[in-house]
This record gives structure tokens, sequence and C-alpha cells, in this order.
């Protein structure tokens, strides 16, 4: 495991540095050190090795601060650091997420590079933590509570024991079916987060009194003062992601409806909240200024891996068209005169 304190950070295959202090610049950001980001337009995001440097270091800070330790910076957990700075450092808003509580079983639905779970693992050390997904993570280092598994969450889970807690996010665009995966999750144990109770009842994957917490985002961009142009090439984007993703038969579903939804399937108390994403860093305020860059390298990063196969094998485009296409959408994505924002 990456190991930091306030005098030697130790990262595999790096050498050990001391004494912070006398670091040369590049030094402090091959390991990772914070380093101003200018508030200068120009100076902004120049590159990708750049940006993923000034990324990597201001996440390397937000995590010291929060007494988290520090893997090394990869794309993969970007959004993953992005979604707990929202949340002011918590791992979800459901009880099971609070330093102190005491936790079961834990299902990650959607682990991805597995990261929290790792986390949640390091945190609740009694815990036993299973990530699934449709690929195995490349983890090098994983607390011995925490195991993963390769599984198709659509298919019919064949788990032995409840789960206290199950945690899923950001399975929009890939859940054909939510009530049925819904269904799934209560009889077997939220760019919104919701997070749900369940009620005494037996025959279910989750153990009485567990909870279900899903985050999930609104796939639209808005901007509460009209500057962002519905004809641009972001938000023909966005549509393009949307249309295609409808003709798949996997459309990205409207989170407020998640709710009622939970509901019906049997889930008691649950809760929906809010929070936005700013697109990149028009906000004036710190908080949402560090919060939109981070965004901007995560959207920027996965514009794109997440449309090229939807707009050239269903919706006929080619190459070459999504690649000029691409252009211009970059442009809008880091136009700061656009105040918009993801709902997650």
């Amino acid at each position: 495991m990456d190991q930091v304190d306030h005098e030697v950070v130790l990262i595999p295959g790096d050498e050990v540095f001391t004494q912070k202090s006398h670091l040369t610049p590049n030094m402090a950001i091959n390991l990772g050190f914070p380093v101003q980001v200018l508030d200068n337009d120009a100076s902004e995001l120049e590159s990708t090795a750049s940006s993923s440097t000034s990324i990597s270091s201001s996440i390397l800070n937000y995590r010291l601060e929060n007494g988290r330790t520090y893997h090394k910076y990869k794309d993969g957990n970007l959004q993953h650091e992005i979604i707990t700075y929202t949340l002011d450092g918590e791992l979800g808003l459901a009880p099971p997420c609070h330093k102190t509580a005491k936790v079961g079983r834990v299902l990650d639905v959607g682990t991805g590079t597995g990261i929290w779970a790792i986390d949640f693992g390091d945190l609740h050390p009694e815990a036993e933590v299973l990530g699934v997904d449709l690929s195995p993570p490349q983890q090098e280092f994983v607390p011995p509570n925490v195991k993963f598994e390769i599984d198709d969450v659509e298919e019919e889970w064949l788990h032995s024991e409840p789960f206290e807690y199950i945690h899923s996010r950001f399975m929009t665009g890939s859940i054909m079916n939510w009530k049925e995966y819904i269904r799934r999750c209560y009889e077997y144990g939220l760019a919104n987060l919701i997070f749900a109770h369940l009620s005494e009842r037996r025959n279910s994957n989750l153990a009485p009194g567990g909870y279900l917490e899903l985050v999930e985002n609104q796939a639209t961009a808005n901007s509460d003062d009209g500057t962002f142009p519905k004809d641009c090439a972001m938000a023909k984007y966005i549509e393009g992601i949307q249309t295609a993703s409808e003709k798949l038969g996997r459309a990205f579903i409207d989170v407020p409806k998640l709710k009622n939804i939970m509901e019906e399937a049997g889930f008691v108390d649950v809760e929906l909240r809010k929070y936005k994403w700013p697109m990149n860093t028009w906000p004036k305020e710190e908080r949402y200024k560090t919060l939109g860059l981070w965004c901007l390298e995560n959207f920027n990063s996965a514009l794109e891996a997440v449309c090229m196969a939807l707009f050239t094998r269903v919706l006929n485009w080619s190459l070459d068209e999504v690649n000029i296409f691409l252009i211009d959408v970059r442009k809008d994505l880091k136009n700061q005169s656009y105040h918009a924002y993801f709902n997650v």
C-alpha cells in the first residue's frame, strides 16, 4: 500500500524522497505534491500530461487532508476522487459509510478500478467487501478484507449470504432494466445520490436493516443563467450519446425516477440528494473551481472513449467525422463563458 507521512513519501516502484522543503519542482511533481493551479485561462490544461500532473498533485493534497492513503494517480480513479471531494471526504451518504460504523458484508456493483472497495475496506477492516464488474480491476495492493469477482449484474445473482450495504454508481447507460436491477438489490441484500433503508424482510440480498446507495448522473448539461447554448457541439454530443444509448435499449435513466422505483421495490426512507459538477473552472468559489478543474479533466479524458463506438456503430458516423466533431466538443468543454454543470 502506498504510504504517506509528513516526512517521507514512499511510492512502490519509485525512489524515496525526504524533506519536502528541499524538493525541486520536478521532484515534487513526480511525487504528486500540491502544485498551484494558476487562475489563468491560457495556462489551464494546455496538454494532457500537464493537466494530469496538476490533477494528481491536487488529489494527493486532498487525500492527505482527509487522512486517506494515496494511490498513484490513474485515470479511472479520478471520478472516485471527484465524488469523495463532493461528499467532503466521505465514501457515501448511507450510515455504513460513517467512519465509526461497524459493517459486515458489503457489495460494490460496477467496481471499475476497485478504488471505492479498497478505500472502504481500509476504512472498515471489520467489513467483508466484494467488488463485482465485467472485468477485474488491475490493483497491485488490495486489503485482505476486499475481494473482486467478474460478474454480470444483469444476470441472476447467486450470492450465498445477504449484504448489509450495496453500493452502486454510474451504472446508467449500462443497465437495461432498472426495475429488475433494483429488485435484485432488494431481494439480495446516488449524478444524484440516493440511499434507502430496507425494512424487515426475509429472503433478501440485503440483510434486514441494510442499505442500498445509488450514485448516478443526469445525462444533461444545465446553466442557471442560460449561458450554455442548446445548439453547441457539447449539447449535440450529449444528445448523440442519449440517442445511441436508447437505440441499444440502455437509455440513460431520469435519475429522480429511481426514487419511485426503489419505493415500489419495497425500500423505505428513500432519500434523493443532488449535487452540481461544473463543466470546467468557470465558478468563482474556490471549492467549485477545484471541482470544475477535476471534472474538466474527467470529462475531457472520457469524451472519445464514451462516444466512439456509439457514434460509429449505432449512429453510423465515420471515424473522421467523430474526430473532427470532438475538436469542437473539447472547445465547448473548456469554454468558461458557458456556466454549465451536470447534476449528480
